[in-house]
């Protein structure tokens, strides 16, 4: 998984959180796909909508909000001319107007990937240091990209897969 992708995401959803939008978009690439869904999954996101440059139009989001988690939806068909333009629409959320991602911070940089194996994220999960990351605070989930996909850390545990550790959110 190209580690810039994920780094560049993380930056822009945090920008588009503090920001406030409702709306945000990200290229459309495996990685930031599979990333978006996991956000998804996790409930930090609302939906993910896959489409052209302009955003789509609320009827949309709407009917992508009740696809369940995992569910992408479509407004755009893929042609060979479209393909260069098409972006990734997330619907971010807040509660009680602060947001839901306040702090996005990439764990793996480019320059220094950082892979844990198994027992290593249960160190984390349970709160503990192992090597060069810190645990999990309340309320924080971390990403990791594992042979399974774009996980979270609990869903890694569960799944007994370690993997290169991508980034952490939380909500303060």
């Amino acid at each position: 998984m190209p580690i810039a992708n994920v780094v560049n995401a993380c930056a822009h959803l945090q920008n588009a959180s503090r920001a406030r939008l409702g709306l945000t978009s990200l290229p459309n690439t495996k990685q930031n796909l599979l990333f978006s869904l996991a956000l998804h999954r996790s409930g930090l996101i609302s939906t993910v909508v896959r489409g052209g440059p302009q955003p789509p139009d609320p009827e949309t989001l709407l009917t992508a909000a009740d696809g369940g988690p995992g569910a992408v939806t479509s407004y755009e068909p893929v042609t060979t001319h479209n393909v260069a333009t098409r972006r990734l629409w997330l619907g971010l959320k807040y509660m009680d107007g602060e947001p839901v991602m306040r702090n996005v911070s990439a764990v793996t940089k480019p320059k220094r990937p950082i892979t844990q194996k198994l027992v290593g994220l249960r160190r984390i999960a349970r709160g503990f240091e192992s090597g060069y990351v810190d645990g999990l605070k309340i309320g924080e989930c971390m990403f990791v990209a594992t042979d399974s996909g774009v996980l979270e850390i609990r869903e890694a545990l569960d799944k007994k897969v370690g993997g290169l550790i991508l980034c952490r959110v939380s909500p303060y």
